[in-house]
């Protein structure tokens, strides 16, 4: 075995042997061997080791070093080899460093944040294995292992957001976040399945050497070309994942979950495997236009639409996962306009900036003892001064400040729409464009109201809890407080916010560094990673572009260095949008906090259809879950107990007896009713040989 096959394999196993420390002999699930300490300890210790060994790969692929091979074969089935292998190239090189950087950064943070949740070994052994199911999704080289990946990803995610398992809320969202990844699944096993029967194979490598034979076929039965369907199946396996309309009604719910997962999950891993998943596919998706036009619509509805809902959320990290939604609007533009280097540079600016802003938001939520609802908030700049530098430089990153990391990726990714030419493109640039002012308005919505105004915290006691009060009833969901029934304390502290448990405090300094190691690249890594990353030739044997898409041909032909990229910016429409929405939010919360308030009454109708979130979870909860009810109740009764058991089963019963009464009355046992039924029958053989033969 090669070292290197040692070092990807120490890089995937180290966060499981983690995982299966802490959780087996830290949770008295085994024992209790591994005390709260040293389950953070092991688990922090291995997932560095994984984040240095994806240093190690990164340096490595970028002295050329490449590799695809297999570990191990797992089953022979005929023909068909299932195996356990590695693909490791500049673009798994790169979000095998996301995800581990971003990961440990998540692991130290949780120690402050869950430091007196009863859980805490669960959390950390949830969170590793957490992370070595995303590193075994973005290390695979065959299909196989890739939806090992995802659904392992899937599951956990699933007992992270419900982590709190005795609050129903809790529950409620990890339930509807399986049930829905299961949708977005069925699409991506179905694409799997159609490349498999017609590549004959699950390798990577050997499915896109064919696929010029596979583009040149039709699905059976109709005139669809083959390459079409599977590309659209898989990318429906992307929208569950991804969160893109109308599969994306269980990540804002998902809010439930502690706030560190709300990062993970939210930020660098989980819901990036879909448009990690896309680039991936490059060279099938790039034959379809119609595949493309598919994605580039759904893309541009996330990033305008879903980041309108923003704008109304009171709870802190709601408008966070809502700019996330928008966020994976504006990647999954970038792939449907063929730009998918430029998807990727924006996954990974992200990453760092959307991480940083999940990590505030918990920050502020410890300062504020458990109470998350921004209009309770105001003025914490001087309370608390890390947090508040380290939000400000992650909203200037994710509104697209010149300069900043998410400014590259995000200018990039509207020039790309606006250069693309497959059908929705020019929908697609009109709504990353608005979406721009969307973004600066929800994000400095939240800056002002948390850090700036007035004190809001300090209310007297009964209108205070009034409000709070109305606060959670309007939400309907309890806040982040560690409200197990088991944290009793907690969740009175919580219910007790507004007399508030004292002044608002800057956060221990396991909270805080995270924050700080994260505000570093969400300043400069747009920078530094956006000639090589897009125009120097860091995808070119990895992500497939035909020549037919423009969008990379035109974005290289105007490029002409960060610098001068950044300073044009003051020049174009996009840095006027986030000017706009910056002073426009600064004047209604901090100048005239009036004016919010009659826009709300002036548009009570919008608001309506925006605090229903469009309506969505209303359709999923009334329409199709009572509707899945009712067929699953009239199947029950009509089906199963009135076919099944009614006719099948106890109708052939009644039969069989119906049958042995009559056949009863025949066996009497006397002998002269035998002789008699014997004369009678030889009497109609007789007739019949007689008469018949006639």
């Amino acid at each position: 075995m090669s070292s290197s096959l040692s070092l990807y394999l120490i890089i995937a196993l180290a966060p499981l042997v983690g995982a299966i420390l802490a959780g087996l002999f830290g949770t008295g699930f085994l024992g209790r061997q591994v005390s709260r300490r040293g389950s953070h300890l092991l688990t922090i210790i291995l997932v560095a080791v994984s984040a240095i060994g994806s240093a190690i790969v990164l340096k490595d692929v970028l002295n050329g070093h490449t590799f695809d091979g297999t570990v191990y074969t797992w089953s022979i089935i005929g023909q068909t080899k299932l195996e356990i292998g590695f693909l490791i190239d500049p673009l798994s090189a790169l979000m095998m460093v996301i995800v581990t950087s971003v990961s440990l950064m998540v692991h130290i943070y949780t120690i402050g944040y869950m430091s007196e949740d009863p859980g805490y070994q669960r959390f950390f052994a949830y969170i590793s294995l957490f992370t070595f199911s995303m590193l075994m999704l973005v290390m695979s080289n065959n299909m196989v292992q890739l939806f090992f990946g995802w659904e392992a990803v899937g599951l956990v995610s699933y007992l992270l957001i419900g982590f709190w398992y005795t609050k129903p809320t809790a529950i409620f969202a990890n339930m509807k976040a399986f049930l829905v990844n299961r949708v977005g699944d069925f699409g991506f096993v179905l694409g799997i399945g159609l490349l498999f029967a017609y590549a004959g194979t699950m390798h990577y490598g050997e499915v896109f050497k064919q696929a010029d034979k596979l583009a040149a076929l039709t699905l059976p039965g109709s005139n669809w070309m083959l390459v079409t369907v599977a590309c659209i199946c898989l990318f429906i396996g992307a929208m569950g994942k991804s969160a893109q309309v109308p599969l994306h009604a269980w990540l804002p719910d998902s809010m439930e979950g502690p706030t560190p997962i709300s990062a993970l999950i939210h930020a660098a891993t989980m819901v990036t495997a879909g448009i990690f998943m896309v680039a991936r596919f490059s060279p099938l998706f790039e034959l379809s236009n119609t595949a493309l036009s598919f994605i580039i619509v759904i893309g541009s509805i996330g990033a305008l639409f879903l980041g309108i809902l923003g704008i109304i959320q009171t709870d802190i990290k709601r408008v966070v996962a809502y700019s996330t939604l928008s966020q994976l609007g504006y990647m999954t533009v970038a792939l449907g306009a063929s730009a998918y280097s430029v998807a990727i540079f924006h996954l990974m600016t992200h990453a760092f900036f959307k991480a940083l802003l999940f990590l505030g938001a918990g920050s502020v939520i410890i300062g504020m003892h458990h109470d998350q609802d921004i209009r309770n908030m105001g003025g914490l700049r001087k309370y608390m001064p890390i947090t508040w530098i380290t939000f400000l430089i992650g909203t200037l990153a994710l509104v697209g400040t010149p300069f900043f990391s998410g400014f590259y990726s995000k200018e990039h990714i509207i020039e790309a729409a606006a250069s693309a030419n497959v059908w929705g493109a020019g929908f697609a640039h009109y709504a990353t464009l608005i979406g721009v002012f969307v973004t600066s308005l929800y994000s400095f919505r939240v800056y002002f109201l948390v850090f700036h105004g007035k004190e809001r915290f300090a209310v007297d006691a009964d209108h205070g809890h009034d409000h709070a009060h109305d606060a959670h009833a309007k939400d309907a969901h309890a806040t982040d407080a560690h409200a197990t029934d088991a944290h009793a304390t907690d969740a009175h502290a919580h219910d007790d916010h507004s007399h508030h448990g004292g002044t608002p405090h800057e956060s221990p300094w396991v909270v805080t560094l995270p924050l700080v190691l994260l505000a570093i690249p969400s300043v400069i890594i747009g920078a530094i990673a956006v000639d090589p990353l897009l125009f120097g030739g860091y995808f070119k044997n990895t992500i497939v572009v035909l020549a037919k898409h423009p969008a990379m041909a035109d974005l290289q032909a105007h490029w002409h260095g960060w610098l001068a990229y950044a300073l044009h910016a003051f020049t174009s429409l996009a840095f006027w949008l986030v000017v706009a929405g910056a002073v426009i939010t600064w004047y209604c919360y901090l100048i005239n906090p009036k004016v919010p308030a009659a826009i709300k009454s002036k548009l009570s109708g919008l608001n309506y259809v925006l605090e229903n979130k469009y309506f969505f979870d209303w359709f999923y909860e009334q329409v199709l879950a009572r509707g899945m009810r009712g067929l699953g109740k009239g199947l029950w009764q009509q089906g199963d107990r009135g076919l099944i058991d009614g006719v099948l089963v106890n109708g052939s019963a009644k039969l069989v007896g119906a049958i042995a009464a009559v056949s009863r009355k025949l066996q009497t046992g006397y002998i002269y009713h035998y002789a008699f039924a014997m004369i009678i029958g030889l009497t109609a053989a007789i007739t019949y040989i007689i008469f018949g033969s006639k």
